[in-house]
């Protein structure tokens, strides 16, 4: 039996020896090598902070002590320590563990995650209420030094400075240095700062001048601030000393021991203590030490040959790098955006092309909108790549910086609709009905290739905000043939007029609409309406495709609450056509999806053909 399969909880680390914490941290690192490369998941990060998490699990107790962890996605090794190793096959799939720290899911996780930048204001928050509370308990946040490029982050340091604030932040330093403090003096002055002799030694000086009568608090004081005077002579202070924290390290994550000597000293701080550790992203798996942006996020993979990086797949992202490369050769303003997703996007080829016009922000998607409407305002046409989930945070920028101003801005949305694996926190299901209620936006929703390069074609030269949504993954394959277009939409007849049911539906989800029909065998003369510009809609078309209906099936891969769904309904009911024909909408009620596979994920809300199939059935039979 492996020591793994013994821990049941944190306490079973405790009395583990340095030896046997090295062959964990081997075991670890092989268990999530085997379940990521099997269910797809972040490997590279995760396999980085092995020891860190080990060392803050001996020194804390949780879940007494609360440990935040800032987007949740390295938090492999803290679940494989908290009681979840039986289920950690089950890792992001559908019913599953999820991907990220979750509430629900164990209480070793105070807070969940999945979006970055969070971290240190909820551990902030968590924090306050323990002292408010007369809780002597400690808050750990652990945040990665891509989220420091995320201006909530500051946002949160600039409050952290209340005194007796049981609040230790971790930065997981594994790809840039923060600090400015280089080099060989550095490295000696951090030796010596991290040093369990160091703080031994530290602690008996202070302890023999505190049993000098009258004087040794004194003493205490002033032997403290000298040191400080001299630290500031020799090195300059970092940012966070500046901001009021303590700051430690940094100290190389994968050394047990000396992690924990520090994390001890942070404990006995009466107040905000910063630990800067540095770590390696895909420790213990060469291809992901060597490439550790192409293992950050993966797809099942075999480890014994990896991820193909040479390999190019064609999905809707790399579709629309090739369509904005083929444009910025012509047009020069032509400027793309992205919030560090550069890969994610599709836009590699973009930045090696046309690397000055080409612009990653950082973990900064606020920044990003903004900065590109003020390109937009001297004439630049910018392009802003965001995952739908990550459009959430700059609704107010959309609105205060773009429409109001009337500045033209294309937002190409990634990972649109249900996205697999991802589950709560990622889903991208919500932007169509927040959306739509900006003053002249224009979205478009394209379910092929084709559909895609037109909607770009037209928003290229559009003197408006433009939204081009799709999903993740390729193009789904089908006979399209006879799909009739209709400026803005596509319709197909699957018989001769007249027409009993008509369903309207838009983006990937058309397929499913396509195969219901075909289940259905003719049991209806059926029309089949796809909609890719799905906001404003041209009603004055789709009456002119609905007239004769009886049944009309909405069906939509988003969230109902004021979705595109809705929005047809309604105006259905304006124009009093509700006595006339019966409307049934199927679409996202319960928005709060998990994670799981695509299959599992549209099983949930209905949307599988043959769910379709029935539910139209069903209509028909009740007029």
């Amino acid at each position: 039996m492996s020591i793994l399969d013994n821990i049941s909880s944190p306490k079973d680390l405790k009395e583990l020896s340095y030896r046997d914490l090295d062959i964990l941290a081997d075991e670890l690192r092989n268990k999530i090598l085997d379940t990521v490369s099997n269910n797809g998941g972040h490997l590279a990060s995760n396999l980085g902070i092995v020891e860190t998490t080990i060392a803050i699990h001996r020194i804390f107790d949780s879940p007494e002590d609360q440990i935040v962890l800032d987007v949740g996605h390295q938090s492999y090794v803290h679940k494989l320590l908290t009681g979840r190793q039986k289920e950690f096959d089950t890792l992001r799939q559908w019913k599953g563990l999820s991907g990220f720290t979750n509430r629900q899911e164990s209480i070793y996780d105070p807070f969940g995650a999945g979006h970055s930048g969070t971290s240190i204001s909820a551990a902030l928050g968590l924090a306050t209420a323990n002292q408010l509370n007369g809780k002597q308990n400690y808050v750990i946040a652990v945040v990665g030094d891509g989220s420091f490029t995320n201006g909530m982050i500051y946002e949160a340091l600039n409050n952290c400075t209340k005194n007796n604030l049981k609040l230790i932040i971790i930065l997981n330093d594994n790809e840039m240095s923060i600090s400015e403090n280089v080099g060989g003096l550095s490295k000696y002055l951090s030796r010596i700062r991290t040093s369990e002799k160091y703080f031994s030694l530290k602690h008996k000086i202070q302890m023999f001048f505190h049993k000098i009568p009258l004087v040794g608090d004194r003493l205490v004081s002033t032997t403290r601030k000298l040191k400080k005077r001299i630290k500031k002579r020799v090195m300059n202070e970092n940012l966070f000393e500046n901001l009021g924290l303590d700051y430690l390290g940094p100290i190389e994550g994968d050394q047990i021991k000396k992690l924990e000597t520090v994390l001890r000293e942070a404990k006995e701080k009466n107040k905000c203590c910063l630990v800067h550790v540095h770590t390696i992203k895909g420790k213990g798996y060469k291809p992901a030490e060597d490439n550790p942006e192409i293992y950050h996020s993966v797809g099942a993979f075999d480890l014994k040959s990896g991820v193909n990086p040479t390999k190019k797949k064609i999905d809707f992202s790399s579709v629309f790098g090739d369509i904005l490369c083929r444009e910025a050769e012509h047009n020069q303003s032509i400027c793309a955006i992205t919030a560090a997703m550069t890969s994610g996007t599709g836009l590699n080829e973009f930045r090696e092309n046309y690397p000055q016009r080409f612009y990653d922000v950082g973990i900064a998607e606020e920044h990003a909108v903004t900065f590109g409407a003020g390109l937009s305002a001297n004439q630049k046409t910018p392009v802003c790549a965001i995952y739908s989930t990550f459009t959430q945070r700059v609704y107010d920028q959309l609105i205060h910086d773009v429409a109001i101003q009337k500045l033209p801005m294309i937002m190409a949305l990634d990972r649109c609709g249900l996205v697999p694996g991802d589950g709560i926190t990622h889903q991208g299901i919500y932007d169509c009905s927040y959306l739509a209620s900006i003053p002249g936006i224009e979205i478009f929703s394209p379910e092929t290739y084709a559909e895609m390069e037109q909607s770009f074609n037209h928003a290229f030269h559009h003197c408006g905000l433009v939204v081009i949504r799709y999903p993740k993954g390729a193009e789904l394959e089908y006979d399209r043939s006879k799909f009739k277009a209709l400026d803005g939409l596509n319709y197909l007849d699957f018989s001769t007029a007249p027409y009993e049911v008509a369903i309207i539906t838009y983006g990937r989800i058309t397929k499913n609409a396509y195969d219901a029909i075909k289940l259905l065998n003719n049991a209806g003369h059926i029309r089949l309406i796809k909609l890719v510009k799905v906001y404003p809609l041209d009603f004055e078309k789709i009456f002119s495709l609905i007239e004769g209906v009886r049944f009309i099936y909405i069906l939509e891969e988003g969230i109902k609450s004021g979705g595109i769904a809705e929005k047809i309904a309604s105006e259905f009911a304006q124009k009093d056509m509700m006595h006339t024909k019966k409307i049934l909408i199927r679409a996202i009620e319960n928005p709060l999806m998990e994670q799981g596979d695509l299959a599992s994920l549209y099983a949930s809300c209905g949307f599988q053909p043959e769910q379709i199939a029935a539910e139209i059935k069903d209509l028909m039979k009740s007029h």
